[in-house]
C-alpha cells in the first residue's frame, strides 16, 4: 500500500507541476515515426544502442535476461539468462564494460561489452532501477527523486535531486543520456522527463500516452519503460514492459 500511495502521489505531482510549470519547461508529445516488432515476453528494464547495435535488459525473477536485439525483426541475436533469484534492471555499456543493476538483490554485474562474458559482481547499496552514462560516469536511479553519478566500481561521486517547477519527482526509472540531457521514464506514468544533469532541473516533459494503440494491448501489457538513443543517426526509440512494438519517435512541441 505504501508503494502504491507513493506512485499515486508522484503521478499527481507530475500532473500538478506540468499544469502550472514555468514557461521555461517545454512540453512535448511523442509521435511514432516507425514501429518495429518487440518481444512481448520482455519485461523491459534497460534499452540502449552501442556501436549501432540495440541491447535490452529484462526483469522479473525467472525471466531476467540481457540480450542483443535485431532492430528490424525483434529477433534476439545473443542472450544472457540470469538465475531465478535475480531481478535485473537497468543496463549500459561504458569503457569496454557492460554494467547491469538488480532491483532488490543489492548486486551489480560487470560483463565484457564485446564478448558478454562475466567479469565481476559488486555489492550495490540501494535498489537498482535505471542506468545510463554521460560517457564518463554511470548514472543510476533508485526509484526516488535522486540520480546517482558513479564510477566504474559503483561508488557514488555525486547526486542530484530531480525537480519539476520546484517539486521533487520520484519513481525515476529507465534512463537515457541524449544530447547532454538525461531522459527518465517516470514509473507507472506515460511521462518522460528531460533533465539537466548538473542540477536535476526538469527542462521538458514528453507525453507518451498515445504511443501504443489499444489494439496492440492485452491483459499482460504493462507500463512505458525503455528509451534508446542511437548516436549514429540521432534516432530515438521507446517501448514498454511486455509491449508488442518498439517505436522510433519524434517530438512534437505542445503549446
Amino acid at each position: 500500500m505504501r508503494r502504491l500511495a507513493l506512485i499515486l502521489l508522484s503521478f499527481a505531482a507530475i500532473l500538478a507541476a506540468t499544469s502550472c510549470a514555468d514557461a521555461a519547461v517545454k512540453r512535448y508529445k511523442a509521435v511514432a515515426v516507425k514501429s518495429y516488432t518487440h518481444d512481448d515476453g520482455a519485461y523491459t528494464q534497460g534499452l540502449f544502442f552501442n556501436d549501432g547495435k540495440l541491447y535490452e535488459s529484462t526483469g522479473v525473477k525467472g525471466e531476467s535476461s540481457f540480450r542483443r536485439v535485431q532492430l528490424g525483426t525483434g529477433e534476439v541475436e545473443k542472450k544472457i539468462d540470469f538465475a531465478k533469484r535475480y531481478f535485473v534492471e537497468g543496463s549500459v555499456m561504458l569503457g569496454g564494460n557492460l554494467y547491469l543493476l538488480t532491483w532488490t538483490n543489492n548486486v551489480a554485474f560487470i560483463y565484457d561489452a564485446e564478448t558478454l562474458k562475466f567479469k565481476q559482481a559488486y555489492t550495490f547499496p540501494r535498489e537498482g532501477w535505471g542506468l545510463t552514462t554521460d560517457g564518463n560516469s554511470l548514472i543510476a536511479s533508485d526509484g526516488s527523486a535522486k540520480l546517482f553519478f558513479m564510477d566504474g566500481k559503483f561508488q557514488t561521486q555525486r547526486t542530484v535531486t530531480v525537480k519539476l517547477d520546484g517539486r521533487k519527482i520520484s519513481l525515476l526509472n529507465e534512463l537515457e543520456y541524449i544530447d547532454g540531457k538525461i531522459w527518465a521514464n517516470v514509473y507507472t506514468s506515460d511521462i518522460i522527463l528531460i533533465i539537466n544533469p548538473s542540477d536535476g532541473r526538469v527542462e521538458a516533459t514528453v507525453d507518451c500516452s498515445d504511443l501504443l494503440p489499444e489494439h496492440l494491448r492485452d491483459e499482460r501489457t504493462d507500463v512505458l519503460n525503455g528509451i534508446a538513443f542511437n548516436p549514429e543517426d540521432g534516432k530515438i526509440y521507446l517501448t514498454g514492459k511486455y509491449w508488442k512494438r518498439l517505436f522510433e519517435i519524434k517530438l512534437e512541441e505542445l503549446k
